[in-house]
């Protein structure tokens, strides 16, 4: 392509002499192949026009040095850059600048013209690079349909790659990433000697580092020679195979993962790959890729297909067999129909024979058919049935020798050809058999576990023939014909037995009738019954409430309405009458019980229809109020209950006067179960009889953090059994002359973890309730013998408080003796402290095991004196040696010489015991007013804060004051 410049304006000829050299110069400016020769003959021509200066090359985003020196002619598209003369003479003249333009215009027009060339060309480069593209694509594409095989295809991708660039030695690698292994399908190498089997897997680890391992490894395009890719890898490098002078690889990716590649190598010097075949040979891989995949799915279909056909032919072979089973089956089924159908009709047996000949011929060759039957009441063998085309008669006869009475002795089936029955004659098993048949078949008709005749098949005729399945088959239908055979029989005996047997029903009828009657009203009596025991399992039997299964029942069902919709609240009071114990111990059971009734229908007259009003048991009832709108209609609706009781009973003669106590528990959504809200009102009815009786109390927070309080108790109460948590502390007993010590009580303490050491009165009264305040108290006693010894020596005394739960067991008194010989604790060293109420429940039992201890030198101390009953014959009758006072006596003593009620009263509990010749010991001493006012009553012993507070035995063995005797 070539272009010609438009000049403007001519420029000033120059001489006749430089004319020639001018015209050659620009002939050769418009054939100059590149910028390098536009710049020569521009030079050349200046030198022409006698223009000083130099041409260079300056780019576009170079800043001139000298601006006023230099003079830009044209600029070169494909710089870009423009062509600028340097020049010292300034200004230019008129006609120099003249000729300047002109050159640079050609010159412009020249590089123009070459730049324009240059994109041509490098467009038509590009068109034919991407044609060749184009045409390999669509080779890759067509060998994943094309017919050869794997290794062929293979051959075929390795020459369309090489159509594109060197691939002399070109390899495919696919990486299975379920196995960690690698294969390689295609490997063309001229430097390797042992090349890699197409169908070898290889551990990927079995080349770990190599440039294959690292190409999948990184999952992006590798190249370079060995000692670039060294350098790139450093120690994730090693060299596998033959050194190669240049390497190039891409991965073939399927969802952003690696699943192989594609590897060419250079060996040659000379030939190196470039970034162009780089990109280039990443386009194809990924179209490589998609051909493998098509080629392989193509090849997994074609042999799924293959799969699939077989598997279809060989349904289809035994769907033909099932269908000619099955058509086998349905002729069998049919006839088995027609047999039971011809058991059932009315026809006669000669009519059902020829049916069952008909039937038998529609499965099996029965030209020749006859039935055989043993008539058991001459011992005949009857025929009553033949059709045959040479025998056509066969009258009765006698047990032989015969085929068929061998079927009939073995109970077995026999297939017999004419070879068969010459051995069967020959053995001596049949001695005769008729007319010569090919062959014969007979089937034994069993019923009653007997063989009772026989079905007989023969053929005359070569062409017609028996087999084992024949056989199979006739046996099967003899059953269903022996048991037809057994219905008919049966149903001739069943006909002559009919009349008498209508009669039988008739009169069994009329006894039916009256044992229905008779039935019917034992059901009746039944359902009422079980009413009534329906009844009496959900009401109290004494006033006819609802019982407690009952109000559980309700409860569960309110429960669930209130969780449904918590705008049903309901409320449950729980009702216990006062001093209910003393009316039925004075009056008796039977007023009690009426007063029972009343009071239940006295509570139900106070409550509405819905509500739902129920008797627990002795004196507890409860009360389900439904519809409670608010809060306080409990209030208000319990008050009613404890103002309607109030009002007299009239009992008989008698005029009973009693009253309630009723807790009050809330639905809530933090219940669960309808026991939880009984609890909870047993408990605010509890707390109701705490604060007087005769009230109603709502169970609150308060309660529940109390019971919850109380169920921590109990349970760190069993656990501090188990623990040792539980240790007596001594409190000195003194002569209150002088101080001395005799002795000492041994007190309770708890060393409780987290609430630290707590007194009795803390814990003792829920332990008496959980039951575990007998266990504490033979700990503390044991721990008191093994302390004993070394605190008090020989002559002094250690007092232990028993309880009258202990007096409960009989051998109690063993049980102490023995511990003290276990610990060696002399009996004479142990005092015993009781309180009058321990003696109160079984005297006779108490008075036994305290002189039995008495009379083994233990001693016996009377505890809390003058605060309980203090009879005096408590004093003689049991063997007390010591009286404790108890100290509400000592607090009321006077704090002078003065003679107060409560100086009497301990001066006459002390007259009393000088009497008796008991020891006197006073409790409670916290002042010296006290001490000196019991010294004055002539009271000698005492204990108290003012000597000193109970401690445990380390502190006393540990004091530096040693024991005081008296």
């Amino acid at each position: 392509m070539s272009a010609k410049p438009t000049i403007r304006s001519s420029p000033p000829l120059p001489a006749a002499r430089d004319i020639a050299a001018l015209r050659g110069a620009l002939e050769r400016l418009f054939e100059a192949p590149d910028a390098a020769s536009v710049m020569d003959i521009c030079e050349l021509m200046l030198a022409n026009f006698d223009i000083q200066g130099r041409l260079r090359w300056r780019r576009m985003d170079e800043q001139a040095a000298h601006p006023a020196g230099q003079l830009d002619l044209a600029e070169d598209p494909q710089g870009p850059r423009t062509l600028t003369l340097e020049r010292a003479e300034l200004p230019l003249t008129e006609v120099v600048r003249d000729r300047l333009d002109w050159l640079g215009r050609l010159a412009g027009t020249r590089l123009r013209q070459l730049a324009e060339t240059s994109r041509l060309y490098e467009a038509i480069s590009r068109l034919a690079l991407a044609e060749r593209l184009q045409r390999a694509l669509y080779a890759i594409a067509e060998q994943a349909s094309a017919e050869h095989d794997m290794s062929e295809m293979m051959r075929s991708l390795h020459a369309i790659v090489s159509s594109l660039m060197y691939a002399e030695n070109f390899y495919i690698v696919l990486y299975d990433a379920a196995t960690d292994t690698v294969r390689f399908p295609y490997y063309v190498d001229i430097a390797d000697a042992d090349p890699p089997s197409p169908d070898q897997t290889v551990p990927l680890h079995d080349m770990l580092h190599s440039l294959t391992w690292n190409l999948l490894q990184e999952g992006r395009p590798l190249m370079g020679s060995i000692e670039e890719l060294r350098q790139q890898f450093g120690d994730r490098f090693v060299l596998v195979g033959p050194s190669c002078e240049h390497w190039l690889g891409v991965p073939m990716l399927r969802d952003g993962r690696v699943v192989g590649g594609i590897v060419m190598q250079s060996y040659r010097e000379d030939t190196h790959y470039s970034r162009h075949d780089l990109e280039l040979l990443s386009y194809v891989a990924q179209h490589v890729q998609t051909t493998l995949e098509r080629r392989e799915a193509h090849i997994e279909l074609g042999r799924r297909v293959a799969d699939r056909t077989a598997a279809l032919r060989e349904a289809n072979r035994v769907l033909r067999q099932q269908v000619l089973q099955r058509q086998r089956g349905e002729r069998l089924q049919a006839a088995l129909f027609r047999i039971a159908e011809l058991a059932n009709t009315s026809e006669s047996v000669e009519k059902f024979y020829a049916a069952m000949h008909q039937v038998i011929g529609g499965l099996l060759y029965a030209r020749n058919f006859y039935i055989a039957l043993v008539d058991e009441e001459n011992g005949y063998l009857t025929f009553p049935y033949s059709a045959d085309d040479v025998d056509s008669v066969r009258p009765p006869r006698t047990h032989g020798r015969g085929v068929t009475e061998y079927v009939l002795r073995h109970a077995k089936p026999l297939l017999a050809d004419m070879k068969a029955v010459d051995h069967l004659i020959e053995t001596g098993e049949i001695s005769h058999f008729g007319s010569r048949s090919v062959c014969w078949l007979g089937v034994p008709l069993i019923w009653g576990g007997k063989a009772m005749g026989v079905l007989a098949l023969q053929s005359y005729s070569p062409e017609h023939t028996y087999n084992e399945r024949d056989q199979e088959l006739l046996t099967f239908v003899s059953y269903h014909i022996a048991n037809a055979l057994q219905r008919k029989q049966a149903a001739s005996s069943l006909k002559h037995a009919y009349a008498g047997l209508e009669r039988r029903v008739t009169e069994r009828t009329r006894a039916l009738a009256l044992a229905n009657r008779d039935l019917r009203e034992q059901i009746a009596e039944r359902e009422r019954v079980e009413r009534r025991l329906k009844y009496e399992t959900l009401h109290d039997s004494l006033t006819g409430l609802p019982n407690r299964t009952l109000l559980l029942q309700r409860l569960e069902q309110a429960m669930q309405r209130y969780i449904a919709n918590p705008n049903e609240q309901f409320a449950v009071l729980f009702i216990d009458l006062d001093r209910f114990k003393v009316i039925n111990d004075s009056v008796g059971h039977l007023v009690g019980d009426d007063l029972l009734f009343q009071v239940g229908g006295r509570i139900r007259a106070c409550l509405k229809t819905r509500d739902v009003v129920a008797r627990l048991g002795g004196d507890e009832f409860a009360v389900l109020l439904e519809g409670i709108v608010e809060t306080g209609k409990a209030s208000l609706i319990a008050e009613r209950i404890i103002s309607e009781l109030q009002t007299p009973f009239r009992l008989g003669t008698k005029e009973i006067f009693t009253s309630a106590s009723i807790g009050i528990a809330l639905a809530s959504p933090h219940y669960r179960q309808p026991e939880e809200l009984l609890r909870d009102a047993d408990a605010a009815m509890y707390n109701a009889k705490d604060g007087g009786r005769h009230r109603a109390a709502m169970f609150d927070d308060r309660l529940r953090r109390e019971a919850l309080s109380l169920l921590d108790m109990e349970s760190d109460l069993r656990h501090a059994l188990s623990r040792n948590e539980f240790e007596p502390f001594y409190q000195p007993i003194v002569e209150l002359a002088d101080g001395r010590v005799t002795g000492y009580e041994a007190l309770l303490r708890w060393h409780h973890p987290e609430r630290g050491l707590l007194p009795p009165h803390d814990f003792l009264l829920i332990a008496e309730e959980c039951g575990c305040a007998e266990a504490i108290d033979w700990q503390i006693f044991e721990q008191v013998c093994t302390q004993a010894v070394r605190l008090i020596g020989d002559e002094g005394f250690i007092s232990i408080n028993v309880s009258g739960r202990h007096f409960r067991s009989a051998d109690l008194d063993q049980r102490l003796l023995a511990l003290f010989e276990q610990y060696a604790v002399p009996t004479r060293c142990i005092r015993i402290e009781v309180t009058e109420h321990a003696l109160l429940e079984n005297p006779t039992q108490v008075k036994q095991m305290l002189q039995n201890l008495r009379s083994h030198g233990v001693g016996i101390a009377l505890d809390d004196f003058g605060t309980g009953y203090s009879s005096l014959s408590y004093l003689h009758q049991y063997p007390f040696e010591t009286l404790k006072i108890d100290r509400s006596f000592i607090t009321e003593l006077p704090l002078d010489d003065t003679e107060t009620q409560g100086l009497a009263l301990v001066r006459a509990i002390q007259v009393l015991a000088d009497s008796l010749q008991m020891k006197v010991i006073a409790e409670g001493i916290e002042e010296e007013s006290q001490r000196q006012a019991l010294l004055r009553v002539g009271c000698r012993y005492g204990q108290g804060f003012l000597f000193a507070t109970p401690q445990p035995a380390s502190t006393w063995l540990n004091a530096d004051n040693p024991l005081l005797l008296a």
